[in-house]
This record gives structure tokens, C-alpha cells and sequence, in this order.
């Protein structure tokens, strides 16, 4: 069986599917950005990333959940209280999110000028 048949087995064309498909989307990085700084609770995701929907932000969190990323933790109390933390196998993700962060900032002037020239191409 060779590596490409392995990953086929796996239900992954490739290692960077397996990537995106845990981090991919508009929403996931951007999250996982959010919690490696620290600990937060729902309503502080929604304001850190305004956005995203409720329900968007509730399904992504769900994902990363599913996922290992991150621990969701209730806290038997009224009002509800849930908190959001990364877990041990989310951290090996931080590099990923943190070259992410380097390359926004090393680019995004030249994304967005690159951006305005085709726009005004049209």
C-alpha cells in the first residue's frame, strides 16, 4: 500500500486536507487565533469576531470541539456559564495560526493593493 492509498483509507486526498479540513473555512483560524490568547467564554468570541452569527459561531466551536481543538467547560451555575480553551492537541496548531498571523501582517498591503488594481480594471 503505498502513502497516497494510506490517506485515500483515511478518507484525505492528502496531509493538507487533513489540515484544512480541521482549521479551513472563514471562521475556524480566526477562532483558534482568539483562544490561544487565553480562555474565553461565548459572548467574548462574538465580540472579538463580530462578523460571525451566533449560530455560525456555535456550529465552528462544535467542529473544533469535535475535533480535540478546543474543550468546552460548563459551569454548573446560573446564568450559565461555558468557557472555551484549547487543549493540549489544539496547541499543536499555534504554529500554523501563528504563521497565519505573520503572513497577514507581512501582506496585507499588498493584497489589498493587488486587490484595488484588479477592481479597477473592470
Amino acid at each position: 500500500m503505498t502513502n497516497r492509498d494510506n490517506w485515500e483509507v483515511n478518507g484525505f486526498s492528502c496531509p493538507v486536507e487533513v489540515t484544512i479540513n480541521v482549521i479551513g473555512g472563514k471562521w475556524k483560524s480566526i477562532i483558534l487565533y482568539h483562544l490561544l490568547k487565553e480562555t474565553r467564554r461565548f459572548n467574548e468570541l462574538r465580540r472579538l469576531i463580530p462578523g460571525i452569527t451566533q449560530r455560525m459561531l456555535t456550529l465552528q466551536l462544535r467542529e473544533l470541539e469535535r475535533d480535540g481543538i478546543i474543550d468546552r467547560k460548563v459551569y454548573k451555575q446560573v446564568p450559565p456559564k461555558v468557557e472555551y480553551s484549547i487543549t493540549r492537541f489544539g496547541y499543536t496548531l499555534a504554529p500554523i495560526i501563528q504563521q497565519m498571523m505573520e503572513w497577514g501582517r507581512e501582506h496585507s498591503t499588498t493584497l489589498l493593493q493587488a486587490r484595488k488594481e484588479k477592481e479597477e480594471e473592470k
